[in-house]
């Protein structure tokens, strides 16, 4: 997706722009509520957003599952709701754009499970004849957007990485 306009910028002021055309918000309209509906099942889809701790003692993963999925559950709810609150927004807040970064990349992995994305899959891409591939063009397209939100956030950070009480 070179050559696109930028869709997120971070402003002067700590603050993220969103420039995002029509048909990009209504696509991404659509796909958080289908996260939302899976997040309460236990489709397999769902292995990446909560991989076991414990493959090898189901008693003790078991008792992993019933301390921290709540709460990892809870996160993701709460990052889908702020993104369909502020889809239409142009000015978001850094927990806003974090919570975006969140969702996306949820959505994103559900999606490549779906898809069985490879590497190599995602090196060379999808034909075009198969009936995945729109599906696939959704997951580059979440791949190339959580880099956009991944870079506008990084821009606000302190050059060489160290934070400013280090150095």
């Amino acid at each position: 997706m070179a050559g696109l306009s930028p869709r997120v910028q971070r402003t002067r002021r700590g603050r993220y722009r969103l420039r995002l055309p029509a048909q990009e918000r209504e696509l991404l309209r659509t796909l958080p509520p289908q996260l939302r509906d899976l997040l309460g099942t236990d489709d397999p889809a769902l292995g990446r957003l909560f991989p076991p701790a414990y493959r090898d003692d189901p008693e003790r993963q078991a008792e992993y599952e019933s301390l921290v999925s709540p709460e990892l559950s809870r996160e993701r709810l709460d990052a889908v709701s702020v993104m369909e609150r502020t889809i239409d927004a142009t000015d978001l807040s850094g927990e806003e754009m974090t919570a975006w970064l969140g969702a996306i990349n949820d959505l994103r992995l559900v999606l490549g499970i779906r898809l069985e994305v490879t590497e190599e899959l995602y090196e060379q891409g999808m034909p075009e004849d198969d009936p995945r591939s729109p599906a696939f063009a959704v997951f580059a397209y979440l791949g190339w957007l959580e880099e956009q939100i991944v870079e506008a956030m990084a821009s606000g950070l302190p050059e060489g990485g160290q934070d400013s009480a280090e150095g």
